[in-house]
């Protein structure tokens, strides 16, 4: 096959956001009396949204009355610690730049909300970087449901076969799979190398520059 474009996710795959989430969502823990976690914990409970992530977060039994109130303390904390400690992983600058030169699309699909997935990716990456970017918006399921990644298909009018889709989640390569794109594994990530190939990852990649070895 030969690719014409490459659909990212955001969290874990272009970005280590994995600190400021993880004090953002401890900030609100422990000011509503909540235990809070380490750091490394939280490479479990991102990846689905930020309501699954608070309610990973916390303690068992809380019931939705309890997400549903520090839902909005969460967004409203990480809006003010978002850029705080995130950065691009190493070699992704690289990565962008020789695809871009290759003349494939790149695109983004993150189930952060979308106004502060475009916040995030114009802070971090040049204009022009991607053809596309989007986040979760109210009445499109987000992901692993495959309906927003044949969006960025049809936008950018290439078919789903000719994409590569690089994360680092079993709700990335669940979503590849579904959409009929090449799921690559993202081992730098959140999550490990053996449940992304065993949720459908075709492919796993260590460095960034390993991708260019699968056109």
């Amino acid at each position: 096959m030969s690719y014409r474009a490459v659909l990212f996710d955001l969290d874990g795959t272009l970005l280590d956001t994995l600190e400021d989430l993880g004090d953002s969502m401890n900030a609100v823990l422990a000011a509503r009396g909540f235990p809070v976690h380490p750091i490394s914990s939280y490479t479990g409970f991102v990846g689905d949204g930020v309501e699954n992530l608070v309610r990973r977060a916390l303690p068992a039994g809380h019931d939705a009355a309890v997400v549903a109130e520090l839902l909005p303390l969460m967004r409203k904390e990480y809006g003010t610690r978002w850029k705080a400690k995130t950065r691009p992983y190493p070699g992704i600058p690289e990565l962008l730049r020789a695809l871009s030169e290759r003349g494939l699309r790149l695109s983004v699909l993150s189930n952060k909300p979308h106004p502060a997935t475009v916040e995030v990716v114009d802070h971090f990456f040049a204009a022009g970087t991607f053809d596309l970017v989007l986040g979760a918006r109210p009445g499109v399921p987000i992901k692993p449901d495959a309906g927003a990644a044949l969006e960025v298909s049809r936008k950018l009018a290439v078919s789903p076969e000719e994409f590569l889709y690089l994360g680092d989640t079993n709700t990335d390569m669940r979503t590849a799979t579904e959409a009929g794109m090449f799921p690559v594994g993202a081992v730098w990530g959140f999550r490990t190398a053996e449940e992304l190939a065993a949720s459908g990852a075709r492919a796993l990649v260590t460095r960034p520059e390993e991708l260019l070895s699968l056109l």
